[in-house]
């Protein structure tokens, strides 16, 4: 490997200009040797006799000059090979050259490392573009810079689906191998910066081709195929009723629950009427239930205080199936049976449509539900279904399974819509990348789990530095509830081509700021819920987006990046593959 020290540089220089002067010395030999025989009228005797006195003089002054000019040569080389410092000092130490050569060194290790991934990414390359050939052995079993985007689903959808033909990915794949080679070079060239000045010849910035130069992007948009969706019609009876319970989990849950209620109206033909905030969330404030109805361009669904008012305040539901029998029917304690009848509703005995347990949930079809759940009573509940596996795929398509005119049907209100749109316009600008960081009592969670998902900061600051390299973002919008402790950790660690990336939250109120004047004028500044979904919109709306593994509140956002069609090919869960380097022992 070679090495561009600026001593030896100079020690070279020194020796080339030496050698160009020894080479300008006259040679007698080469120079005026002459064949026998008559030159220009002159005996050959005569002429060697001419030339033998004309050298000896010219030979005596060649020897001085050649001493004037070598020794100040000599003294140039004994200059810049000697360090004249240490010979006019009593300080013998040698420690700068040692920490030159331990900089060196890791450098070099470092460079070595980086041009075995670049080796590990153009073998997985190959092995792609070459699907009739015998894969290349490796002794690498992992490869944490693949060049090609992974295909993983997240919910039913995939991220990592290939949408364009195989030149452009090709194109990709080698300015990606190309970005590494100059990320090598910087490396090598680290330990002979000094201050701003740097090695010449070695700055190649000005000259490097780019993605954006060959047109590729290499998180370009998810092609969701909307046309090709699978959806049934709603068209419900306006008299029959599907009184939606969610109990498990947060709010996340509860959309989800939601949704898949929506799901059981459709095949029902029934109303849904949406929870009493009462004994559940106050939907009100982060949903649009009108939307829900524009969109289909009928009543579908009804809050509960307008169900309470067609019923006469005589709110009875006739017949409670229960989805899941375990492990209590309905998945509905006696707590929450105190809190429906605390609102005036009245109900019969919860009765089971088959044996199913929430811990082990069993596929069930359209056919299924129908036999099962159709009923010509008016009323009628069959308890939460967050947890409910019907039709997955055909649920979790983009844009949901139900025929309509809109993005989606379960959609942030209007007033957080537009709050996010301000703090993007404010803080962040078009292109960011969001990251929703799980950690509030998510180690105890994920450790529970094969593989766990709970990863060392520095290892998730190495993974989100990827995620950036790759997305060519200024900055990350972040989502958490982590502490302080963790945050500014991580901030300090988010680095690419040795500048920090600013990791952004959502600044505390300030009458100075008019991004969130909405929500403050309508009442709905401070609401948790409304800020969780103020969060969720503003990551949905980003460029890229790096989510955690198991959390119900990423797969929201997912679910809102696939069906507005702002989902990359770039969006992961945090270290997506990777497996963290420490796991703690379980109590």
């Amino acid at each position: 490997m070679e090495r561009h020290d600026s001593s030896s540089d100079e020690e070279d220089d020194s020796h080339h200009l030496i050698e160009q002067n020894e080479r300008k010395l006259p040679n007698p030999q080469s120079a005026f040797h002459i064949d026998d025989g008559d030159v220009d009228g002159y005996r050959p005797r005569q002429f060697h006799s001419l030339i033998r006195r004309r050298f000896s003089s010219f030979n005596l002054l060649s020897k001085k000059y050649l001493f004037a000019v070598s020794l100040p040569l000599l003294i140039i080389v004994l200059f810049f090979t000697t360090d004249l410092r240490g010979v006019f000092s009593n300080n013998f130490s040698v420690v700068p050259f040692d920490s030159l050569s331990d900089r060196l060194r890791e450098s070099e290790l470092r460079a070595l490392y980086l041009l075995r991934q670049q080796h590990l990414g153009l073998l997985s390359l190959w092995n792609q573009s070459v699907p009739d050939s015998s894969p290349i052995p490796s002794n690498s079993t992992s490869n944490s810079n693949s060049t090609t985007n992974s295909s993983s689903s997240y919910s039913g959808s995939s991220f990592g689906t290939k949408q364009n033909s195989f030149v452009e990915d090709l194109k990709s794949a080698v300015l990606r191998q190309i970005s590494l080679n100059k990320e090598i070079q910087q490396v090598l060239l680290a330990p002979h910066r000094s201050g701003n000045s740097t090695a010449a010849g070695f700055e190649y910035d000005a000259g490097d081709p780019s993605f954006d130069a060959f047109g590729i992007d290499r998180c370009r948009k998810v092609d969701q195929k909307f046309s090709e969706r699978k959806t049934i019609e709603w068209k419900p009876d306006s008299k029959k009723y599907l009184f939606a319970i969610c109990v498990s989990g947060q709010m996340s849950n509860h959309l989800i629950c939601l949704e898949k209620h929506m799901f059981f109206a459709a095949l029902l033909n029934r109303v849904l009427v949406i929870p009493s905030s009462k004994v559940d969330f106050s939907y009100n404030r982060v949903l649009d239930i009108d939307h829900i109805n524009k969109c289909l361009g009928r009543k579908v669904v009804i809050p509960f205080e307008e169900f309470v008012e067609i019923k006469k305040n005589h709110v009875h539901i006739d017949r409670f199936i229960c989805y899941f029998s375990l492990p209590q029917p309905c998945y509905v304690d006696d707590e929450r049976v105190k809190k429906l009848k605390g609102l005036g509703i009245s109900m019969g005995k919860l009765e089971s449509a088959w044996e199913e347990d929430i811990k082990k949930p069993s596929k069930k079809t359209v056919e299924d539900v129908k036999s099962k759940f159709s009923s010509n009573d008016d009323v009628i509940a069959i308890g939460d279904v967050f947890y409910s596996d019907v039709e997955q795929e055909w649920v979790m398509q983009p844009g949901g399974p139900i025929a309509h005119k809109c993005k989606t049907l379960i959609e942030p209100s209007r007033l957080i819509m537009l709050t996010a749109q301000r703090f993007i316009q404010t803080f962040l600008g078009k292109d960011f990348i969001s990251f929703h960081f799980r950690r509030h009592g998510f180690l105890k969670f994920c450790n529970a789990k094969q593989p766990s998902c709970f990863f060392p900061i520095p290892q998730a600051a190495d993974c989100i530095s990827r995620v950036v390299e790759r997305a060519n973002a200024p900055v990350i919008y972040l989502s958490t509830d982590a502490a302080e402790s963790e945050t500014n950790l991580l901030q300090s660690l988010v680095v690419l081509n040795g500048k920090v990336v600013p990791l952004v939250k959502r600044p505390a109120r300030n009458s100075a700021e008019k991004w969130d004047a909405l929500l403050y004028r309508h009442g709905l500044e401070g609401d948790s819920q409304v800020e969780a979904m103020l969060d969720k919109t503003i990551c949905a709306m980003s460029s890229v987006f790096i989510g955690a593994s198991g959390s119900t509140f990423t797969e929201d956002i997912l679910r809102l990046r696939k069906d507005w069609g702002s989902a990359s090919l770039c969006d992961e869960y945090l270290c997506q593959g990777e497996e963290p380097n420490f796991i703690a022992d379980n109590e």
